[in-house]
């Protein structure tokens, strides 16, 4: 079987070729027929290519923190709803090409949630990217500068949940308030983006700036938005179990 196995190695049939090595070494899969071992070889190879879509999916995300949906923390009082997370978990809201907003004050866990939420959708099979606000508008001013302006666009448009952190921390320049229009206009019920703030969605129109662009741009993300308010103190404050890993990547 050695030539058989490298053949599959040859041909980036890596699970097929590590299920037939692990049957030779077996001595009960002499037992099975030939049609359970061949269904044994092609599901380890079935696993082996989505384990690696979902590793170069998760890499190409950028995440800031390893934030997973089973380790949010519920005890904490942030008034989190529960009923609320487990239908976002589904990813429906992706599948609809829905937005979500992530609001509360600083380190009570709005990244930590939003994170999660993402990365579950990457489980689910979709592609997703995390970036700061403030590094997005400094991406898309070089971009415009070398002339990759389009190219950053039409990138960030394919990209099924667009995650923006820190969003709305400072008045917008007249040059973000339109290329992020820009990108909302894109995006508009074709993919779905997440924004988290520690200014309240009702303060948003004002960090705009443009009343006309300001309406254009919170029409197209807030009115299918499905919001997370969250209250309460800081997450830092807390040291021990889930508290203690949420906390430390929270904002």
């Amino acid at each position: 079987m050695q030539p058989t196995i490298e053949k599959l190695y040859s041909m980036k049939l890596t699970g097929m070729a590590e299920a037939i090595r692990h049957q030779l070494e077996d001595p009960e899969a002499s037992r099975l027929s030939f049609e359970e071992r061949l269904a044994l070889v092609v599901d380890q190879q079935w696993d082996w290519r989505q384990n690696k879509a979902f590793g170069r999916r998760l890499k190409n995300a950028r995440f800031k923190t390893d934030a997973a949906i089973e380790d949010i923390d519920y005890r904490h009082p942030r008034r989190l709803d529960r009923q609320l997370m487990r239908s976002l978990s589904a990813c429906e809201w992706v599948r609809h090409h829905q937005n979500l907003i992530v609001t509360g004050p600083c380190g009570v866990g709005k990244s930590f949630i939003a994170g999660a939420l993402a990365q579950k959708a990457v489980r689910e099979g979709f592609t997703s990217l995390y970036v700061r606000a403030p590094r997005l508008f400094r991406d898309l001013a070089v971009a415009r500068a070398d002339g990759s302006f389009g190219r950053l666009l039409d990138r960030i448009a394919r990209i099924d949940v667009f995650l923006v952190d820190d969003w709305a921390m400072a008045p917008l320049a007249d040059s973000e308030r339109r290329d992020f229009l820009e990108i909302c206009d894109d995006r508009y019920q074709a993919r779905s983006t997440i924004l988290t703030s520690q200014v309240p969605v009702a303060q948003w129109h004002d960090q705009i700036g443009d009343p006309t662009v300001a309406d254009s741009i919170l029409d197209r993300l807030v009115h299918n938005a499905h919001r997370i308010e969250l209250q309460g103190a800081s997450m830092r404050k807390t040291k021990n179990g889930k508290d203690a890993r949420e906390a430390g990547s929270t904002e």
